[in-house]
Formats: structure tokens, C-alpha cells, sequence
């Protein structure tokens, strides 16, 4: 029900868009997040955006990732600039429905080099 994209490797410095298409319905009071998982960590949460718009960072990416939705396209994004090594990993779409049922995207895999 969620796909991930945009996900590859670039050097630190740069910039990656990832994507997050729901096939399903998406109703505005959903939760939509980003979630990552480094080697041998856990999954972490990175960012959430609400049906208004609030939005809500890991302190290590503020500043320098942007999440946003559009329900027209049912998709959800992550802007994310000035990529470090530590950005490194899996990142997860995550839907949260108003009802609590939650679901997962397959992940998409970032690499930033040094």
C-alpha cells in the first residue's frame, strides 16, 4: 500500500527527494511519516506531518529535511539537503490512521559517502 522511491547513493553535501506513493485511500486526518534504520540500529523516527500540515523532526535533521504531502497525489516526501554519512540507511514510509491501524513501505535504501 506504500511505495517508497528516490532513494540511491550521493556524497555528503548533497541532496535526495524520497517519495512515498499510497495506492490506497489516504484520508486527511492520517499521520504520514518518515522512519529510517542504520546497520545494526534501530528504526528511528525521522519526520511526521499531520492532515494540518504540522510537522514534527529528529533533531539531527532539522534544518536540513523537509517532509511534505499532497493528498491530491496521494504521496508523501522528504527533501532531505546536506546529506552526512550518519544519514545512512533504510528509510520507511509510515501511515498512521486516525483509527490507529499502521502501515509500512517496503524502504528505500540512502547511502551518503564521505
Amino acid at each position: 500500500q506504500l511505495v517508497e522511491s528516490g532513494g540511491g547513493l550521493v556524497q555528503a553535501g548533497g541532496s535526495l527527494t524520497l517519495s512515498c506513493r499510497i495506492s490506497g485511500s489516504i484520508f486527511s486526518s492520517d499521520v504520514m511519516g518518515w522512519y529510517r534504520q542504520a546497520p545494526g540500529k534501530e528504526r528511528e523516527l525521522v519526520a511526521t506531518v499531520t492532515s494540518g500540515r504540522t510537522t514534527n523532526y529528529e533533531d539531527s535533521v532539522k534544518g536540513r529535511f523537509t517532509i511534505s504531502r499532497d493528498n491530491d497525489k496521494r504521496t508523501v516526501y522528504l527533501q532531505m539537503n546536506s546529506l552526512k554519512p550518519e544519514d545512512t540507511g533504510v528509510y520507511y514510509c509510515r501511515m498512521t490512521r486516525t483509527w490507529g491501524q499502521i502501515y509500512w513501505g517496503q524502504g528505500t535504501q540512502v547511502t551518503v559517502s564521505s
